[in-house]
This record gives structure tokens, C-alpha cells and sequence, in this order.
């Protein structure tokens, strides 16, 4: 058991966490969150030993092997698989001990020592391995590569791998999602869901979270407060706190009516029915975030667009890349209209970020076109973004740059909105945290009014207070957006279309995000079984010609496919079509129901007892009408889906 009590640490002469009280029991998975700067990574140093407590105690078995992400890797020329087999610590010692016993010359001593090496997966290490770095994303013609040879970002996830493969009782992550693609993110959630020991993770990723802990430690003014159960429970149970500790809920009412525009136009705009359930848990959850949020330094919102634009663009017989010799995706087409909400998946590079950057004209196409829309005004987020940011400016400088006519009344009231109030509005960018450019970015782009918001990895660096404010900001923009996150919670909250970049193409991909964590699953469970067969050497030694030959068998299958699925797609137009016209019903129906609430609201029929009655028949026949347009609805759209399921290749 890991404990402290009454506990005090300090950063030079900053208190972080001060009087603080806590139990970790073995085998708990215990996430550990908080505001940027509030001492959770400096709790880990403690754990570890590498910060002394100011008071207090903290009380860690001296007998607990620790594993955590190494924060530097060294440019050394052992391969990625072997780099990574090194993590196992207890492996690494025993095959030092090996060559010495071997050295010696001793029989007995060299059978003990093959024993133990057997007992501790010598050889199963390897596989171990490969399936490490295959979940993590690397090539298989990537395991012998150099470690030098990776970029900085790359090596991290070496890092990673060595942690995982290494037999710890103890498990540290501080922010282990950083920079993964939502692929990986599911990877790494399976590991952790089978590790065996306690595990304290750091992260402001909640739907990570939810995935495998039990316990949240929660930082709240410089105390550690424990919440039993996954993220959820902890966030139902905060909701639960914060109400019956606050008098008035008039802030959590208006978050809520704030997002009530979204329900109403996505609970009949998804597409299948299983979507429309996954908004409908977005949106119960959204809720219980607008209560939390009452804590929250941020409440920011993207306005209205200026201009409403119908086709914002298209792309026709695309090929984006970088030039004739670097083409990554291949006849594009494709169409964004006013009003789409799209979640970009796909694996590290794959080419979502090349299409986006495509989309809004930072690379030109290398073959076809992408025509945009007349007025169309583009918000673009990209962490390299952040780099546009000029270092002696501060942030009230930048908004002056975008608006020269504003006041700076007006400017400062904006940027409290992204808790940049009082001195942080004049702060310059130079000192600025990670987080802190992130949020100004988006500030710069909110500011601005867009119509088409393109967003790739807007969550990187924000703490989890920020991500639930912009998750409420974006849920409420009426404008279109195109999203890259490795946050699933805002995917879900956010996107009502999900198109999948893999393989050259971007296609819409019909299922939801559980589907898509089943098919990556599904992917890395091949590959396992394959490594375990051994099949990984036998596919390295095919010849080219036969490598050739599967390569025209592939296109041919793949042509057929879609020959087939075109046709299948025809024999759905007349479902599509009904279901179409059971929304446009249902929203004129909802539009008189409103009209009619709008009277009773306004007092004035209340006079005429006649007009009152035939208003409040009207207003219930409306409601049976809307409910009974709502279950055929829902019907026919499950009939869509199941009967999309049957699709060919589904």
C-alpha cells in the first residue's frame, strides 16, 4: 500500500500540495487529474523518491518495482526491439548474470541460470516486443531500426514500450497520451486493462480514463480528494457535491440551455440509429459537465458566423501529398456542407492532417481540386499553429492585430473568457505554458467568427477544464467542423459523421466509435496471432513477384467490392429518402409545438378561457405527433442500420 498523510511538497518556494491524505491498495488503477501546475507530476517525483516531502509523511514498500516513461532518450544505435526488450529490468540482469556464468565455465550455475532466464521470458521477450511496437504504431520494418533514427515523438513511445514490457508492481504514466493518434490510445488502454499491478496515471483524456481505472485522485486547492469508481462516477459524484454545496444552480441552468440548440439539431440529424443513441449519452454527460464547469476559470463560445455558406467545399478526383513522389491520398471526393460535424479517424500517418491541410489551402493539391465555398471564412488549428505566435506579443496584443479598432474593455472581457484576465491578458507569449499558447490560439480563432472550423488535435497541452469548456463551446457553434482528437469524449460530444483516412482514402466510415475500437482491436489481435505463429520471419522472406501478385489479387477484390457496395447503396436510397422526409415532418411539427408553447408562455390567451382550451388541444395533438414521427424515426433508422450492416464486406 502506498499512503501519505497529512502531506506537503513544494517547487522552490510554491506549496503544491499541502495537508494531503490518501491510500492506494494494490491492483487499483487509480487516474490521477488536475488543473495544469497543481502538483500532480511533482507527486509522482515524490512517489519515486526524487522530491523530499516539506511535511508530512509518504510511505512507499521499499521492496515495490516501479515502472515509468523515461522523459529522454539517447541517439543510440540499438535497434527500436531491442531498445525496447531492455525495459525488462529483471531480464536485462539476468542475461548480464548469463554471460558471466558462461564466462566461468560452471555447469550447474549455467543450468540455474537457464532456468531463471526461462522463468522470466527469455524467450517469449521478443514477441512481447513486437507486439509492443506494433500496438504503439511502428512498421515492421521499423523493429531493427536504429533509435537514433527516430524523431523525438517516436522515441516517446519507445519509452512507452519499455514501460509496459517491463514486470512492475507499480505502473507511473504522466500524460502517456500526448501526442498518440486515437489507434494507439485503444492499444494502450488494453494493456493497461490486463496489467496486474497498481497503476497511477495522469491524464486529462476522459474517455482514456473511463477505460480502466477504478479510483480518481483528484487535486482540488492543493488536497487529494478520492473518488471511487471510473472518470464517470467521479464526475457524477462531483455533480452531486457541487450541488448540494451550492444555493443557486442559475449557472448550471444556463450552461445546459446554452447547449440546448446541439440536442435539438443532432437528436434527429444522425444518420443511424446507434449514433443517435451515442448523442443522446454525449449529451446526458455534457450536462453533468456543465455542473462541474461551474468550477471552471473558462467559459468560452465560439460565435456565429457572419456569413452562412451551403457547400464550404469540395474535393474532386483529389490527390493530396507533397509533391509527384510523396502523394498520400488518391482520388479524393468529397463535399462539406453547412451544418457537418466530422470526426477524422485513422492511424499516425495516414494523411488526416494532409488533408485538412489540403482543405484549407496550406498545401496546394497535387492532382484535382478542392474548391471552396464563396465567403467561406476558415479557422484552422494545428499545434505547429502555435508557432505563428509572436513570442514579444502578448495576448491582447494579438487580438488588437486581428480587430485594430476594438477597445480594449471589450478585448479583456473576450480573453477572461480563456482565463486570460487581468495580468495574464499582458502577459508575453515567450512565457507562456504549452497550454496556455493552445488557448490563445484558439481564442485568435474564435475571435474571428468562422464558418468552417478545422480542428487537428485542438486537446494537446489543455488541462481537463479547458477540454469540457471547449467541448460545450463546440457542441453549441452552428457552424461546420472537421475534427482530429485522440479524445474520444469529444468526438462523441461533437461529431455526428465520421470519415476514416487509411489505405490513400478517405471514406465515411459507417459504424460508431465503438466500432471503430472493435475493428482496431480486431487488427492488433491478427497480429498477435501472427507473431505467434512466427509468420512475421516467413512474410519477410516473400519473394517480390509473389508480393506483386497479392498486390493485383488486392485491387482486383478491392474493385469488385466496390462495384458491389455502389450497387448495395442504390437499394438504400428509398429508406434514406423516407427517413429524410420523416426529419423534415418531425421539425415542422417541433416548430408549431414551439409556436404554440410560445403563447402559452406569453400570457395573453389566458384571458379568453375559449382560445386557451382549443390552444392546449392543439399544443397536445402536436406533441403525439411529434413523439409518434419521432419512433417511426427511430424505427426505420434501425432498419437502415441493420440493413447497412449487411453490406458487402461489412
Amino acid at each position: 500500500m502506498i499512503s501519505f498523510s497529512d502531506l506537503t511538497v513544494m517547487r522552490g518556494s510554491r506549496v503544491l500540495i499541502d495537508g494531503a491524505s490518501a491510500s492506494i491498495y494494490p491492483g487499483q488503477k487509480v487516474g490521477v487529474i488536475g488543473r495544469n501546475g497543481c502538483g500532480k507530476s511533482t507527486l509522482f517525483a515524490a512517489i519515486e523518491g526524487e522530491v523530499s516531502p516539506e511535511g508530512g509523511t509518504l510511505s512507499v514498500p521499499k521492496d515495490l518495482t516501479i515502472s515509468s516513461v523515461a522523459q529522454q532518450t539517447p541517439a543510440l544505435d540499438t535497434s527500436a526491439i531491442d531498445y525496447v526488450i531492455e525495459g525488462d529490468r529483471e531480464l536485462s540482469e539476468l542475461l548480464k548474470e548469463k554471460e558471466r556464468v558462461y564466462a566461468s565455465g560452471d555447469g550447474e550455475k549455467i543450468a540455474l541460470i537457464e532456468d531463471r532466464l526461462g522463468i522470466a521470458g527469455a524467450w517469449t521477450v521478443k514477441p512481447r516486443a513486437e507486439e509492443l511496437l506494433h500496438g504503439l504504431g511502428f512498421a515492421e520494418s521499423e523493429f531493427e531500426k536504429p533509435v537514433k533514427e527516430f524523431s523525438g515523438g517516436w522515441r516517446m513511445r519507445l519509452n512507452l514500450a519499455q514501460a509496459l514490457i517491463c514486470r512492475s508492481d507499480l505502473l507511473l504514466l504522466d500524460e502517456p497520451t500526448n501526442h498518440l493518434d486515437l489507434d494507439t490510445i485503444i492499444f494502450l488502454e488494453n494493456c493497461l486493462k490486463n496489467y496486474k499491478g497498481t497503476i497511477l496515471c495522469i491524464s486529462h483524456d476522459r474517455d482514456f480514463l473511463d477505460r480502466f481505472t477504478d479510483h480518481i485522485l483528484h487535486f482540488e486547492a492543493g488536497k487529494l480528494v478520492m473518488y471511487t469508481g471510473s472518470y464517470s462516477d467521479y464526475e457524477r459524484l462531483r455533480a452531486e457535491r457541487i450541488r448540494s454545496e451550492k444555493a443557486t444552480r442559475k449557472k448550471e441552468e444556463a450552461a445546459i440551455a446554452h447547449m440546448q440548440s446541439f440536442v435539438d439539431r443532432f437528436r434527429s440529424k444522425a444518420t443511424k440509429a446507434k449514433q443517435a443513441q451515442s448523442l443522446i449519452k454525449a449529451i446526458g454527460r455534457m450536462k453533468l459537465t456543465a455542473v462541474t464547469q461551474e468550477e471552471s476559470p473558462y467559459s468560452i463560445r465560439f460565435f456565429d458566423p457572419e456569413r452562412t455558406v451551403d457547400v464550404l467545399a469540395t474535393a474532386t478526383d483529389l490527390d493530396a501529398g507533397y509533391g509527384e513522389d510523396e502523394i498520400v491520398l488518391k482520388h479524393v471526393n468529397l463535399q462539406l456542407l453547412a451544418g457537418d460535424r466530422i470526426g477524422l479517424l485513422g492511424r499516425n500517418g495516414q494523411g488526416k492532417s494532409t488533408f485538412i491541410k489540403t482543405l484549407c489551402s496550406v498545401l496546394k493539391p497535387v492532382h484535382g481540386s478542392v474548391t471552396l465555398g464563396k465567403g467561406i471564412k476558415i479557422g484552422y488549428f494545428a499545434q505547429h499553429e502555435l508557432e505563428s505566435l509572436r513570442e514579444d506579443l502578448t495576448a491582447l496584443d494579438h487580438l488588437h492585430l486581428i480587430d485594430h479598432n476594438a477597445k480594449d474593455r471589450d478585448l479583456r472581457a473576450f480573453l477572461g473568457s480563456f482565463n486570460f484576465s487581468g495580468d495574464k491578458a499582458v502577459v508575453p507569449v515567450k512565457t507562456m505554458s504549452g497550454g496556455e499558447q493552445a488557448r490563445l490560439a484558439l481564442a485568435l480563432i474564435a475571435y474571428q467568427k468562422p464558418n468552417l472550423l478545422l480542428l487537428d488535435e485542438p486537446t494537446n497541452h489543455l488541462d481537463l477544464d479547458m477540454r469540457e469548456a471547449l467541448s460545450v463551446a463546440l457542441a453549441s457553434y452552428p457552424g461546420a467542423l472537421i475534427l482530429v482528437s485522440h479524445d474520444r469524449y469529444l468526438l462523441e460530444a461533437i461529431a455526428d459523421k465520421l470519415w476514416l483516412v487509411d489505405g490513400g482514402k478517405v471514406e465515411e466510415f459507417t459504424g460508431d466509435l465503438d466500432d471503430y475500437q472493435n475493428y482496431l482491436l480486431k487488427s492488433n489481435r491478427e497480429f498477435s496471432e501472427k507473431v505467434r505463429q512466427g509468420s512475421v520471419q516467413a512474410t519477410r522472406s516473400q519473394g517480390a513477384q509473389a508480393e506483386a501478385q497479392e498486390l493485383k489479387n488486392s485491387e482486383h477484390r478491392s474493385r469488385e467490392m466496390r462495384k458491389a457496395a455502389a450497387a448495395f447503396r442504390e437499394t438504400l436510397k428509398p429508406l434514406k429518402q423516407e427517413i429524410a422526409k420523416l426529419e423534415k415532418n418531425l421539425d415542422a411539427k417541433r416548430k408549431e409545438l414551439a409556436e404554440a408553447d410560445a403563447q402559452l408562455a406569453g400570457g395573453e390567451v389566458y384571458s379568453d378561457s375559449q382560445k386557451l382550451e382549443e390552444l392546449l388541444k392543439k399544443r397536445a395533438l402536436l406533441s403525439s405527433e411529434c413523439e409518434a414521427l419521432e419512433n417511426s424515426w427511430l424505427e426505420k433508422s434501425e432498419e437502415l442500420e441493420e440493413k447497412s450492416s449487411q453490406a458487402p464486406g461489412a
